[in-house]
């Protein structure tokens, strides 16, 4: 499998093979189904992330029973961890000083 170079910023849940703006939060090496694995992993943050929104319109809704918000960061969770995997020395270097590992996972 070839790997190509990639520009991944969590915040936009953006995956580029072109550097561009602040697209360039991380930096990895992947192929495509591998791209694909942590695209997937986008997408649920995504749909934790709307969840959490529209519960948050639903004052009975205690906070801590919160589906949505459990699924994003599961997402997020995994997210860290295949751009750890996949990242070259400075994400690696990065992920590794802000602490978003789970320490079993590397």
């Amino acid at each position: 499998m070839d790997k190509q170079k990639y520009y991944v910023n969590l915040a936009s849940q953006q995956i580029s093979t072109v550097r561009f703006e602040n697209n360039d939060s991380y930096v990895i090496y992947a192929s495509e189904e591998e791209v694909r694995n942590l695209r997937q992993k986008l997408n649920h943050m995504h749909e934790g992330d709307m969840n959490a929104f529209f519960r948050a319109h639903v004052p009975i809704m205690p906070y801590h029973n919160d589906r949505g918000n459990d699924h994003y960061d599961s997402g997020m969770s995994e997210a860290f961890q295949i751009i750890y995997d996949l990242g070259d020395e400075k994400t690696k270097e990065h992920l590794t000083d802000i602490g978003v590992l789970d320490k079993k996972g590397y």
